[in-house]
């Protein structure tokens, strides 16, 4: 189980592969398959574990891009894994049908829309001045 932490709040997200299918679905997609290209600061700096405080305002504009960008793309393009291109979600293609794109197919264990998760995490640490973890638990 993976999840963001600022401080002492805690956003759970779900499995590390879930979390990594987000990342491979933006860098395949929206970064023309160069990881870290278009949002540095959420691919790059964020990918390895630990947003600083002085990006939390980058970070909220580069997904707020992310999602805009999602958007326009059908749930059939979603990227499990940019190493293995074949590697399919374990739910395949069987998806609710309130999935109706890209920025609102990624939902976290415990339902919620990973995007509204990751942007409270991010608006969380704007507040406290205060970095962003990725923490597994």
């Amino acid at each position: 189980m993976v999840g963001f932490k600022v401080k002492y709040y805690w956003y759970q997200i779900g499995s590390g592969d879930f979390l990594f299918s987000f990342f491979s679905t933006v860098a395949y997609n929206l970064e023309n398959q160069k990881w870290g290209s278009k949002f540095p600061v959420i691919m790059n700096e964020l990918y390895q574990g630990e947003l600083s405080s002085n990006h939390i305002s980058e970070a909220i504009n580069e997904l707020e891009q992310i999602k805009q960008g999602l958007a326009k793309l059908s749930p059939d393009k979603v990227i499990w894994d940019i190493e293995n291109l074949s590697a399919q979600p374990p739910w395949g293609t069987d998806i609710s049908s309130d999935i109706t794109n890209l920025s609102n197919y990624f939902v976290t264990s415990d339902g919620e829309d990973f995007i509204t998760i990751f942007s409270h995490a991010l608006e969380k640490a704007e507040e406290l001045n205060y970095g962003l973890k990725i923490v597994s638990i």
